[in-house]
């Protein structure tokens, strides 16, 4: 008897781990005869294990989805991967979602050995959490931007922008991405006939959804991914300069947090046009780039690098009287 419990959770693991498998596959992994398996798939259904067979030489068994989360089996790594998530997501941009976060790892804990239970508490007690500041999304927009995305379904919702205007807006979804704790949607702006970046906590939903549209052509998601940081890096800030710097270009790049346009001069100089809501917080950040570089077009900023020179200079003074 124990023998036989051991196998049924070796068989219902190996069926967590991969969709599809034949009967020949399992029984080799599992040193069993095909019947043996096919018994071993018949107690789990009998458990409430929702196992679907597939006849014929391609057939065979997979885990399919029931009216119940059956219980999961996870290896060491796997639960300390989904107790260290869970305690992220607990502190997370999501609303709504931290409660029940909190209450998935309270189960989890109970069920944990001692050794994974002492490699999460090091974990959470060698980390130090930051208040999390900024706006956050609904759970359930992100749940119905996804599956509108999944059944290519138009999404028609309200959205307010940077300056609080509001419009009615219809869509089609393509993928979510998570960018500097914010959300954001890359869609098909119907009216607008043209690819757009939308920040989810400015989207407001409208039912029912639209009608189902196919799906257009995407470029890899690493492109997407860098779209998204280009759009975020190119926001309407209230202020902008074209600055030449110089240093190859490549170089400033590997200096920027984010993928920027940046055009290239000659092998020593480039120039690109970054953005601030103010021209001392640009001043501020072109110096961090430790490169020459020239603002001579924007009055703006050359009066804030003459302030910041200025106010350097005192302090680099005083220092030396003081030593």
């Amino acid at each position: 008897m124990w023998e036989t419990s051991t196998r049924l959770l070796r068989l219902l693991t190996l069926l967590q781990t991969r969709r599809d498998w034949t009967g020949a596959e399992l029984g080799r992994r599992l040193g069993v005869s095909a019947r043996t398996v096919r018994n071993d798939v018949d107690r789990l259904r009998e458990l409430g294990y929702p196992i679907e067979a597939r006849p014929g030489v391609a057939g065979g068994y997979r885990l399919g989805a029931g009216g119940t989360l059956p219980p999961l089996l996870l290896d060491d790594d796997e639960a300390v991967a989904v107790a260290v998530a869970l305690r992220t997501v607990a502190g997370s941009s999501i609303t709504g979602i931290e409660e029940t976060a909190v209450q998935a790892l309270m189960k989890l804990q109970q069920v944990l050995p001692s050794r994974l239970r002492r490699r999460v508490s090091a974990l959470q007690s060698a980390t130090v959490p930051i208040t999390q500041s900024g706006p956050t999304v609904d759970a359930d927009a992100l749940t119905v931007i996804a599956a509108a995305s999944r059944d290519h379904e138009r999404l028609r919702f309200s959205y307010r922008s940077y300056d609080g205007a509001e419009s009615r807006r219809e869509a089609e979804p393509y993928r979510l991405v998570h960018e500097r704790r914010r959300w954001y949607l890359l869609a098909w702006d119907v009216d607008r006939d043209d690819w757009r970046i939308f920040r989810v906590d400015r989207m407001r939903m409208r039912t029912p959804n639209g009608p189902h549209f196919v799906p257009r052509e995407l470029p890899p998601d690493r492109e997407i991914a860098a779209r998204v940081q280009r759009h975020v890096g190119e926001a309407p800030w209230r202020f902008r300069a074209r600055v030449v710097v110089h240093a190859p270009a490549s170089y400033v790049r590997s200096r920027m947090p984010i993928p920027v346009d940046i055009e290239e001069l000659a092998d020593d100089r480039c120039a690109f046009t970054p953005g601030s809501d103010n021209p001392t917080m640009l001043a501020l950040y072109l110096g961090m780039l430790d490169a020459e570089f020239e603002g001579g077009d924007s009055p703006e900023l050359s009066q804030a690098l003459r302030a910041l020179a200025a106010r350097f200079t005192r302090a680099a003074g005083a220092g030396a009287r003081g030593s």
